[in-house]
């Protein structure tokens, strides 16, 4: 099974933060784009529906940003999976339509595949999946974006 690109970019936003816990200012659209060298328009898009469900605390205006609005270890992989994905369903048997649905007994072993991909993600939390937070941060880019201070 694979991650569409959206859910890998809202991961991957969501790791950037949780490796940074003390910094004191808020995160931006353009540090995001620029570090995974991203379209600023998907990104829009990722953090507002990240916000939306809860995963990151949004400010508006001028001196505004973004961050993480749960801890680490409340954000369980596999949750965020689900909430990011439109469909897990590794297939659709109807475009074009399969002539074997009404007896293939593959959608079975594929929905049971897919269960058991969510139960491997459902054991790891965004703290897990940053806990190598000093071999990620060598990995940065120099930003040529400077970090606002917050007031």
């Amino acid at each position: 099974m694979q991650l569409t690109r959206y859910t890998d970019f809202g991961i991957r936003t969501l790791m950037y933060l949780a490796i940074q816990p003390e910094r004191e200012t808020l995160f931006r659209i353009s540090e995001i784009t620029e570090v995974f060298e991203l379209s600023p328009n998907h990104v829009s898009k990722i953090v507002h529906h990240l916000g939306k469900l809860g995963y990151l605390e949004t400010i508006r205006g001028k001196c505004g940003g973004f961050r993480l609005g749960k801890s680490p270890q409340e954000i369980n992989i596999g949750q965020l999976v689900r909430a990011l994905e439109n469909s897990l369903a590794p297939i659709d048997c109807s475009k074009p339509y399969c002539r074997l649905t009404p007896s293939c007994q593959l959608k079975g072993v594929l929905a049971e595949a897919v269960t058991a991909y969510l139960a491997v993600l459902d054991q790891y939390s965004l703290a897990d999946i940053a806990s190598n937070r000093e071999s990620l941060l060598k990995l940065l880019p120099e930003l040529s974006i400077p970090v606002l201070e917050l007031a």
